[in-house]
């Protein structure tokens, strides 16, 4: 069995969050907060941060490609196991249709002759034969689709920080004018674009399932949680000060599309199509990294008895049959792309709901459980218990916030229901086994 080497841990953890949301999704944050949605996404970041630690602490003395399922098992139960696996299984397969249908959009701009469902037929059949085959081609892919990420960023921060300095030949620097009305909407402003920009960081969680296919999965782990996260707050924040310091906020282009806007502002030639190669590439991406976490799931839950055994991962390491199961809305997703193309990505977009939620308050309380278990951690979280339990208090706030919120009440309660669902069958299916062994 082959492994993933330290680098493709790094570059997974890098890649897994600079995704679509952050290149587009960021412009919805910014007319919310205006220029305070840096605080926002501070906040937002030290979240996400401060899940991926608790994330690093168990997968590296438990690591497994059920990851937080596995722990959540260990921590609170079997019921536990059951239901945050299927319940990320489910939500990240809407997700792989989401990104799918968002890479053929952009490519159907490119090629019009070409239908959109077509694209998304393409593109899920490459990526799934990508999957399919040794988990270093996984790597290889993630590695240099993660470093083209990486590159446009670092190469938009270059330009937007000689653009506000004023050495950019052309370009008339703002200085700080576009910075004084800081907080235009007031501090509610911030608490909106948090909750909005905090789903932003989904797919860290992909770098832990990631890890069980390494080499050294602690030393991996170790390395990834250290330095993807800080680099990612480098990131998000830096670009987004580079959005609000060059534009004004509530300029209609950036609520539209803030890189875009700002590429125009500098001069850069055919600036949308620059940035919707960089968002095609993200997409693909996000479609790679997304099925790879979706069959390893699917897998680990089949290797413990909760979901059929034809799923069950294989000697070489690669759980095929849960590739292909994992890849079926997908393909489903043609099909829907082909009866409705211009209304399906919103539709499944909403579909998915705040399982992203769910998902990290069960690995804060799992991680709380396990470390009593374990009082001398590889990769120790922070401060614990305290900020253990400040990431989970914040998480139960995001889901209070959604529930006051009118446009985010009815997708905090849907996927609610959606939860529960899979937690009933978990508890009835426990119950079961355990009177079946008494």
């Amino acid at each position: 069995m082959t492994h993933l080497r330290e680098r493709h841990v790094t570059m997974i953890a890098l890649g897994g969050v600079i995704g679509a949301g952050l290149f587009v999704g960021t412009g919805a944050g910014i007319a919310l907060a205006g220029p305070a949605v840096l605080l926002s996404f501070t906040l937002a970041g030290a979240l996400a941060l401060l899940v991926m630690r608790m994330l690093g602490e168990m997968a590296a003395d438990h690591p497994s490609g059920g990851a937080f399922s596995v722990h959540a098992e260990k921590a609170i139960g079997p019921w536990a196991g059951f239901t945050v696996g299927w319940v990320y299984w489910s939500a990240v397969g809407v997700v792989l249709a989401v990104e799918a249908t968002g890479a053929a959009k952009i490519a159907s701009g490119w090629l019009p002759a070409v239908p959109q469902w077509a694209w998304v037929l393409l593109f899920m059949s490459v990526l799934t034969a990508v999957n399919l085959a040794d988990v270093r081609h996984f790597g290889e892919f993630e590695f240099w689709f993660a470093g083209l990420k990486v590159a446009a960023i670092v190469l938009f921060l270059a330009l937007g920080v000689a653009a506000i300095v004023g050495v950019l030949p052309g370009v008339a620097s703002p200085g700080l004018a576009n910075l004084r009305d800081f907080l235009p909407n007031g501090w509610g402003g911030v608490v909106a674009g948090f909750m909005v920009t905090v789903f932003a960081f989904g797919g860290l969680e992909v770098v832990t399932i990631a890890a069980a296919d390494a080499e050294d999965p602690a030393r991996a782990i170790r390395k990834a949680v250290r330095t993807a996260m800080t680099r990612l707050l480098v990131f998000y924040l830096g670009s987004l000060a580079v959005v609000v310091t060059l534009l004004p906020w509530n300029d209609s282009q950036v609520g539209a599309s803030p890189y875009v806007a700002v590429l125009n502002r500098i001069g850069v030639p055919a600036a949308g199509q620059v940035m919707n190669v960089v968002i095609f590439v993200a997409l693909l991406s996000a479609v790679n990294a997304t099925l790879y976490g979706a069959a390893r799931m699917l897998g680990s839950l089949a290797d413990r008895g909760e979901a059929p055994g034809a799923l069950r991962t294989r000697s070489n390491g690669v759980p095929r049959n849960a590739v292909l199961a994992s890849t079926a809305f997908g393909f489903f997703s043609v099909l829907l792309n082909y009866l409705w193309p211009d209304t399906v990505f919103l539709v499944l977009l909403n579909a998915v709901g705040s399982a992203l939620l769910i998902v990290w308050a069960f690995v804060a309380v799992s991680q709380i459980r396990l470390r009593r278990a374990t009082p001398d951690p590889a990769v120790p979280m922070w401060g614990f218990p305290y900020l253990s339990w400040v990431a989970l208090a914040a998480i139960a706030a995001v889901v209070l916030l959604m529930l006051f919120d009118d446009q985010a009440r009815g997708q905090i309660l849907s996927t609610g229901v959606f939860v529960g669902a899979f937690a009933v069958v978990g508890l009835v299916r426990a119950r079961a086994l355990s009177r079946s062994r008494s």
